[in-house]
């Protein structure tokens, strides 16, 4: 029969991933459904109960975020405008029977092309901290994803927190996805946006955009001719097709990759107008 283990303290989960490879269980919204007519044949990690892995804190100069922590707890959170962008990404990530179970975490080791929370998280120019029995380290999301379904996180490592710096300045965000139908949907294409104000004009710009390549990308040259541009609703007339080059996407059954290039193109305007009008 195959093991369950539900340890309560992290030190207990480390200790027994060293032992030998075991499925990490969070939420369990991508396990189960993958499991859907196989017999359970893996050792499973349930880590729902170690109590240091949920929540959310401040840190002093960043943000911290519990790996089990769930979307419906993030989009109920109270926190300030720099996250309007990842509480919008929290509502979209299925139902609320899946907000409730799915974890922060979960959505990032899964590392699906189409995750909604990765797009947010990168405009937030966010870390995650990976702990193994020798100790812990920080990593930016950027790094950590490294493919469709890969990531940096070795058999005895868990993904403990995700890390939002604070900004210099005064900060806002906006999500937005297109999909077949407007709820319960795989994304086409995510676009996600982190402003920094400062004497009206941006003074920073983080922009990414989910489902559109086997990883979801930042704008780097968007983001330096937005640098410096009046903060007001024309924002998006500063996009132009060129600064999509990071984009690679894949023709699947949900759009053309001509299609994903165009729509990215549209949300993009539409998201940094929307982040605008909010001057």
């Amino acid at each position: 029969m195959p093991a369950y283990l539900r340890p309560t303290s992290q030190y207990e989960a480390l200790a027994a991933l060293a032992q030998g490879r075991l499925t990490i269980l969070a939420g369990g919204t991508d396990y189960y459904p993958s499991m859907v007519g196989k017999a359970l044949a893996h050792d499973i990690l349930d880590i729902t109960a170690i109590g240091s892995l949920r929540g959310i804190g401040d840190a002093g100069s960043f943000w911290r975020i519990g790996a089990t922590t769930t979307w419906g707890e993030l989009a109920g959170a109270e926190l300030p405008p720099l996250f309007d962008g990842l509480k919008a990404a929290a509502r979209e990530v299925g139902g609320v029977q899946i907000q409730n179970a799915g974890t922060i975490a979960g959505n990032l080791c899964n590392a699906s092309p189409a995750a909604d929370g990765v797009p947010p998280l990168l405009a937030l120019d966010a870390r995650v901290e990976i702990a193994d029995t020798a100790g812990s380290r920080r990593v930016a999301l950027a790094d950590f994803i490294l493919g469709n379904r890969k990531t940096l996180l070795r058999p005895d490592q868990l993904l403990t927190a995700v890390l939002i710096p604070k900004p210099a300045r005064c900060a806002c965000s906006h999500f937005a996805k297109l999909g077949a139908r407007k709820y319960l949907v795989v994304s086409i294409v995510m676009v996600a946006a982190t402003l920094e104000i400062e004497a009206g004009r941006v003074g920073a710009a983080r922009v990414a955009v989910g489902a559109a390549s086997a990883v979801a990308q930042r704008l780097p040259l968007l983001e330096s001719a937005l640098r410096g541009q009046v903060f007001d609703p024309s924002l998006g007339a500063h996009v132009r097709a060129e600064h999509l080059s990071p984009l690679a996407p894949l023709d699947d059954v949900r759009a053309s990759s001509e299609y994903r290039v165009d729509a990215s193109l549209t949300l993009v305007r539409r998201v940094l107008n929307e982040l605008g009008a909010r001057a």
